[in-house]
């Protein structure tokens, strides 16, 4: 018989789409089911407008079957099968789709999706096979055709007998390699695995004949082989039922089995969108942090589904960064998908998915926050912190969709809370939202510059994660506040009596504090009177733009940023330390030089801050004692 060469040119482009279009060999076997199954819906779609066709759904099934003795597997459907004409025109033309054609002359609408609609998918099983051979025989018709081919060579077709109409394809796999393990397309469990993966929720069955042991009759004890035909793919999704028809053990055991994590998500949303595009999405919150979730290993995404097929297992286009902790899966039948419904085209399609799905995902973080506080505040220990990246990424472009997300710890209420909730009882004559960044809460509870705020009876928001200050620079303030920190050189607090005496104490004492700046010129930007200091003798301020705590944050990144903080040392002028300052001004200045240099390091050690010269700092102290 003679062999016919495919009509799309030479071996170079059988080849690429062989090689180059599929990162999985697996592929091939999803490829053939879909290709099964858009031949069972043509015939669906067929009986829709022919009434002498009748479409009983349990008559239409697809099988999978394996001979390893003989190194085959069989892929067989009850679809609509293919004549001469089609075998030729649809199996002899690389990249012109059956399914295609059968969409535009049958003017199927978009929300009637056929999946293959490339031509392409089914040369994916020379990937895994020397011989694909294909048998069909078309609806109405009672002749049947063998194709065969063995690659770019060429392929054959003839006559043959099938009894039933429908398409059987007979892949004859390869011989395992060094680097290739093919026997794996002819063990069960695989072959079982791949369509759980990629196939599951095909409308129609697909089945296989499964072994398995049970106890022997008569026997007590013993036990038998057995084979038996099972349904291996799931059908219905849980996505398509009504939400009504699902518990929220439904919802958690669907996330148990995609294996989304290993602890019980705290929420989840079940979207049903029919509008401008129209997908299914089930989303999830997680109640842990995955082992590796602050890894560059770690992979945002959510699984992509078209018609039930799944497209991409991690879809990160349909997630932004900072809500990369959902999991879930999204199924749209609008997708314009690329050749090897690997990647997506980056279509208005997907963007506008998802659009809508971040606008789900912060309703639900709201409605979390609002109606179930203690849930929320789970989820806010365990991905806080990605929601605070997320607000100085990107120069704060999406500080509106998370500000209101955020919470930190407070010394009023003594736990955390919003700034919404925070602003709302603000004192009328406070003009700032007050801060103190540190290691932890007992550390700031401690530290000298919170006094004067305290005093006050400002409540005061304690910043423990490095990335807080960096994200509230980025929001600057919130509804109208700006943000301060206590350790600021200006606290935006009205003076009173003990300010004006500061005042008066520093230009009394201006030559004190001129010479101590002289001995710390090259540490500090000044020396003063503190306005804020109650019973701590000693603390430090800064001016500008970066604080102390942001300072020891950069200077631990590992390009090593040299970055300082502007830092003034304050001094507390009711307290015994000034007035042994202000004596040894006048009648001691070598031990005035001790003296500041003492004070400045006890105020880089109150501040987490490491001290330039320890041994140095341990023999002032020993001076002192003597």
């Amino acid at each position: 018989m003679a062999k016919k060469q495919f009509k799309a040119e030479s071996k170079r482009l059988l080849d690429m789409m062989i090689n180059s279009i599929y990162t999985q060999k697996e592929i091939f076997l999803r490829e053939l089911v879909s290709n099964a199954s858009d031949a069972i819906d043509k015939i669906y779609y067929k009986a829709l407008t022919d009434d002498q066709l009748v479409f009983d759904k349990e008559n239409y099934y697809i099988k999978l079957t394996v001979d390893k003795a003989n190194r085959t597997l069989v892929i067989t459907d009850t679809g609509i099968g293919m004549a001469k004409e089609d075998l030729e025109n649809n199996l002899g033309v690389i990249a012109k789709s059956g399914s295609l054609a059968f969409k535009k002359e049958n003017e199927i609408k978009d929300g009637h999706n056929i999946i293959g609609q490339f031509g392409v998918g089914f040369y994916s099983a020379f990937m895994v096979a020397d011989v694909v051979t294909v048998t069909s025989r078309a609806l109405g018709s009672d002749e049947a055709f063998k194709w065969e081919s063995k690659g770019a060579d060429g392929y054959t077709i003839q006559p043959c007998e099938k009894a039933t109409v429908g398409t059987e394809i007979t892949l004859k796999i390869k011989e395992s390699t060094e680097d290739d393990q093919y026997d794996e397309y002819l063990e069960e469990y695989r072959l079982k695995a791949i369509i759980k993966k990629y196939s599951d929720f095909i409308r129609y069955p697909i089945k296989m004949d499964v072994k398995g042991q049970r106890p022997k009759e008569g026997s007590e004890g013993e036990l038998e082989d057995y084979e038996e035909e099972q349904t291996v793919n799931s059908m219905v999704p849980i996505w398509r039922k009504n939400k009504n028809e699902l518990t929220q053990e439904d919802y958690e055991n669907f996330y148990f089995e995609k294996r989304y994590g290993f602890d019980k998500p705290i929420k989840h949303v079940h979207i049903s969108a029919d509008g401008a595009v129209v997908y299914n999405a089930i989303l999830f919150i997680p109640g842990n942090t995955p082992f590796d979730y602050y890894t560059k290993e770690y992979e945002k995404g959510l699984e992509l589904y078209s018609n039930g097929v799944l497209i991409m297992n991690k879809c990160g286009d349909l997630l932004p960064d900072y809500f990369s902790f959902v999991k879930g899966m999204v199924d749209s039948e609008d997708l314009s998908l690329n050749i090897s419904r690997e990647m997506l085209q980056h279509d208005r399609q997907l963007k506008l998915i998802a659009k809508n799905i971040q606008s789900k995902i912060k309703g639900q973080l709201q409605s979390l926050l609002k109606d179930e506080r203690e849930k929320y505040e789970q989820f806010y220990n365990s991905f806080g912190r990605q929601l605070k990246f997320g607000v100085y990424n990107d120069y704060g472009m999406h500080k509106d969709v998370l500000q209101d997300l955020l919470m930190f710890y407070s010394s009023a209420e003594k736990k955390l809370v919003t700034l919404d909730e925070y602003v709302s009882r603000m004192p009328e004559d406070q003009k700032y939202i007050y801060y103190a960044a540190g290691q932890s809460i007992d550390r700031i509870e401690k530290l000298p510059q919170t006094e004067m705020v305290s005093d006050k009876g400002y409540e005061i928001l304690y910043f423990t994660d490095d990335i807080d200050e960096f994200a509230i620079k980025m929001i600057t303030k919130y509804k109208e506040k700006e943000f301060r920190s206590v350790s600021s050189g200006d606290l935006g607090i009205e003076s009173d009596g003990d300010d004006n005496a500061a005042d008066t104490e520093e230009s009394g004492n201006k030559e004190l504090f001129e010479y101590m700046n002289g001995i710390l010129s090259d540490k500090v930007k000044g020396v003063k009177a503190s306005k804020r200091l109650k019973s701590h003798p000693v603390c430090l301020s800064t001016e500008g733009e970066v604080t102390i705590e942001m300072e020891k944050i950069l200077k631990a990144m590992p390009n090593g940023q040299d970055v300082q903080a502007d830092k003034v040392l304050e001094i507390n002028i009711n307290h015994e330390v000034f007035r042994s300052l202000k004596d040894a001004f006048d009648n001691d200045k070598e031990k005035l030089a001790l003296y500041t240099t003492l004070l400045y390091n006890q105020a880089l050690l109150i501040e987490g801050l490491p001290i330039q010269d320890p041994v140095a700092f341990t023999n002032d102290l020993c001076k002192i004692m003597v």
